[in-house]
């Protein structure tokens, strides 16, 4: 888990978010990606700032992250004071998995535009 330091986003994980990014990934989600890309649990809070993103945008990156069935989330108790427990993050796939889902569905994608032409050319 983080450790409470701040870190800023590596240039590794900033030519990830670039690339993701050119695949039409949304920006929040391939930062909030390239944040957990390195294995580790770590906080809402973390990626907040490490990614420089709002709590919003880090929460609707985390549900579509969720919905693909791409992170585990673990609730842990704070352990000063009163609140809400922390939520944890960590990437449960590889990113090679996920690498390999993107390019299945920009293959599907081209694949359905060349057919789409053929038939235009049909037509004409």
């Amino acid at each position: 888990m983080n450790n409470g330091k701040t870190e800023q986003i590596s240039e590794r994980e900033y030519e990830m978010v670039e690339l993701l990014r050119k695949l039409n990934m949304n920006r929040s989600v391939a930062l909030v990606l390239a944040c957990l890309s390195t294995g580790e649990e770590v906080t809402s809070r973390s990626i907040e700032k490490k990614a420089g993103l709002r709590q919003p945008e880090v929460s609707i990156a985390m549900r579509y992250l969720c919905d693909n069935n791409w992170i585990e989330v673990r609730e842990e108790k704070k352990t000063e004071g009163k609140g809400r427990p922390v939520k944890l993050y960590k990437l449960v796939v590889p990113l090679e998995y996920i690498i390999q889902r993107i390019e299945n569905d920009v293959m599907y994608q081209k694949l359905s535009v060349l057919e789409s032409i053929e038939r235009l050319k049909g037509l004409t």
